[in-house]
């Protein structure tokens, strides 16, 4: 019985926990924040599981974890920049819709017995935004990853130790203007946008937004290294191959798991639902599952299961071309 008792202490810890909370009201408001910092803490196992790959050699273990570790701070630099205004932005639309949206235009995002801002059109509308500014950014990544890459290489490589000197950046944002979300709400005003928003809000839309964004990076990134001069040719196909193997196994495999996931996570969101009826940001809270769900899936695949098998496969590969 005490075992029992702990049990369902601990899960009820997930569903009132303070800092589950916080995490998912930014992944709701911030989506590319939330999947860039979810990034960044899956990236430190991903060289892990790499370096621990068996019958691979050394060097090209070292690259991967490089090109891990360098397109996860990028990736966590630029949407850190970005998302910030931009979510500001349509914070503004989320407080005041009457002044950037017309009014047809709400009455057909607004569901019946439900604010606008919890409504699947607008959730749907906005989150294109959020989550879109992943892809907007993914070819500048993958480029910026490309170029650092051998750098970090060199870092893994040298055995000298740091000089001591300490260098602080201070990171300023500068103040969100009204332009920002008139734009977005022009946008949204749009009969063609408004189309859209009814033809497919229903979807697996954070899912495919990720699934976009990893291919776009992908391929501008395998792109980019093969034409660098910075990276030795020996190791060059090696690294393609790991780079192609891993979104695509990540991405068959993360339909996968989340159509498999389904029921549990509607069970979840209905068991959260009951115990947090009384919070106020409790269908924030919900869209924030929704939209982490995803983010959560790749990454464990991408990060942690994939890396040990892309690793072996991309060797073997890599060893056959080169022969």
């Amino acid at each position: 019985m005490k075992v029992n008792s702990n049990r369902d202490i601990s899960f009820k810890s997930i569903y009132t926990s303070s800092a589950v909370k916080k995490g998912l009201e930014l992944a709701s408001s911030n989506g590319a924040l939330f999947g860039a910092s979810a990034t960044v803490a899956f990236s430190a196992l991903r060289p892990l599981s790499i370096m621990c790959t068996p019958q691979t050699d050394k060097e090209n273990r070292k690259i991967a974890s490089a090109k891990s570790i360098t397109s996860s701070l990028i990736n966590f630099a630029l949407m850190l920049g970005l998302s910030i205004p931009l979510a500001k932005s349509i914070k503004k639309i989320d407080t005041s819709p009457a002044k950037y949206l017309k009014k047809e235009t709400i009455i057909k995002l607004k569901e019946k017995e439900k604010d606008l801002t919890d409504s699947k059109g607008y959730v749907f509308a906005t989150q294109l935004y959020k989550l879109g500014i992943a892809s907007f950014v993914a070819i500048p990544k993958a480029i910026v990853t490309a170029c650092g890459m051998p750098y970090i290489v060199a870092a893994l490589s040298s055995e000298k130790k740091s000089s001591g000197k300490k260098y602080e950046k201070n990171l300023s944002f500068k103040g969100v203007t009204d332009k920002t979300a008139e734009g977005i709400g022009k946008i949204m005003n749009k009969e063609r946008m408004l189309n859209f928003v009814d033809k497919y809000k229903d979807s697996n839309f954070p899912m495919h937004i990720t699934a976009i964004t990893d291919t776009i990076a992908t391929l501008t990134f395998m792109y980019q290294a093969h034409k660098s001069n910075k990276i030795e040719e020996t190791r060059k196909k090696t690294l393609l191959y790991n780079a192609g193997i891993s979104t695509a196994l990540s991405i068959a495999g993360g339909y996968t798991l989340d159509k498999m996931l389904d029921k549990p996570t509607e069970n979840f969101i209905q068991k959260y639902r009951k115990i947090n009826i009384k919070d106020k940001n409790l269908e924030k809270q919900i869209q924030g599952i929704k939209i982490a769900k995803p983010f959560l899936i790749l990454g464990t695949i991408y990060y942690i299961l994939i890396p040990f098998i892309s690793t072996f496969m991309a060797e073997k590969a890599g060893k056959k071309n080169n022969e």
